[in-house]
């Protein structure tokens, strides 16, 4: 299955923005494929303001979160891989959803039919009263 990080961010971000909060969103700046001014990043980690009167052509898409703003005087053009985005929350409550670190998967390799299959085991859940 694809990520669900993108659909959750997307569904924080209008959640925050109805309730007529400001949404920001934690980001890893050494990430892979971030792009944002040097001069925001502390700790190797920026807090960017996403509400649409800081920003202009927000996207939110599945794969990439990007958007123009102004940094210091000067407009930039930030793009986040979505997989670099940590959380998503108000500014004014905090209230909002950090991510878990999503685990690579490797894909299985098919070792033609009839080898290296496991027998199929029956679940070991237990009710628990």
């Amino acid at each position: 299955m694809t990520s669900n990080r993108p659909y959750l961010l997307r569904a924080l971000y209008q959640w925050i923005a109805d309730n007529k909060m400001t949404p920001h969103v934690l980001v890893e700046a050494g990430a892979e494929g971030v792009d944002v001014p040097e001069q925001a990043v502390q700790k190797g980690k920026v807090i960017l303001n996403i509400d649409n009167a800081a920003v202009r052509d927000l996207d939110l898409g599945n794969e990439w979160l990007t958007f123009k703003a102004r940094f210091s005087g000067s407009e930039y053009a930030v793009v986040v891989p979505i997989e670099a985005v940590l959380a998503i929350y108000s500014k004014e409550n905090g209230q909002g959803m950090m991510f878990a670190p999503e685990d690579e998967t490797v894909p299985p390799t098919d070792s033609g039919p009839g080898e290296g299959k496991t027998p199929a085991r029956r679940p070991h859940l237990k009710i628990v009263k």
